[in-house]
């Protein structure tokens, strides 16, 4: 079941703009094309500056339109949302420590869309390294490690993130070493989202409901924290 409440009108709305790309666009395939659309009705409940707390937020429902939204697609920059929320929610476990290093990587990571920045990113919140090809052995274990992300998203109960893979860095040149390795030469491990399980992080970060305080999971507790799915 999903997050929003589907409407007709909305079903039309969301149906006659995709006519309308598609007669602009008519090169653009049905399968090219992954759409999730959220509406907020006024009064806008947008939890800024504390106006509701997080557990009122999620009381309300949101409108929504979804084509192909359960699609796993490819995400390439749009992943690097999804590694700024881990970053607050390991600076508010104590996971990470703040630094101005780290700020600023987080903040190229978002402005600039930095690679680079990315990679540094990816490094401290899962305690791995790029680098060359590893014994069978050592790489289980460095493997566990990157996928420390993936477990902390899947600890937020969404059905929407079920089928998402979130563990490798974005590239420029491409991956290298261990990093080839882990992606796979298929490139089957490669990061996957969907347009659902994105539209659901960003209404959560509109409700203020994300990390250990945010109380669109259920049910909320301490026991599934980042610092737990250590050991999960």
């Amino acid at each position: 079941m999903v997050f929003f409440e589907s409407d007709p009108s909305l079903q039309l709305q969301g149906q006659r703009i995709l006519d309308l790309t598609w007669e602009q666009f008519p090169w653009l395939a049905p399968n090219q094309l992954a759409w999730t659309w959220l509406v907020y009705d006024p009064p806008f409940l947008v939890n800024t500056g504390g106006a509701i707390n997080a557990q009122s937020f999620w009381q309300y429902s949101v409108r929504g339109f979804s084509y192909r939204g359960v699609e796993s697609i490819y995400p390439a920059s749009v992943v690097k949302l999804f590694y700024l929320v881990a970053c607050h929610e390991w600076l508010e476990t104590g996971m990470l420590t703040p630094s101005a290093e780290l700020e600023r990587a987080m903040a190229d990571m978002i402005v600039d869309s930095s690679n680079d920045a990315t990679g540094l990113v990816v490094d401290m919140l899962t305690g791995t390294t790029s680098g060359p090809e590893l014994s069978p052995e050592p790489f289980v274990t460095w493997q566990y490690q990157r996928n420390l992300v993936n477990r902390y998203f899947q600890t937020l109960g969404w059905p929407e993130l079920t089928t998402i893979n979130i563990n490798q860095k974005t590239w420029g040149d491409g991956p290298y070493g261990r990093e080839q390795l882990f992606v796979g030469k298929l490139r089957e491990n490669r990061n996957r989202l969907t347009t659902e399980a994105t539209a659901r992080l960003l209404h959560s970060i509109v409700g203020g409901g994300i990390g250990i305080g945010g109380c669109d999971r259920k049910p909320c507790s301490t026991s599934c924290n980042a610092a737990s799915i250590l050991k999960c």
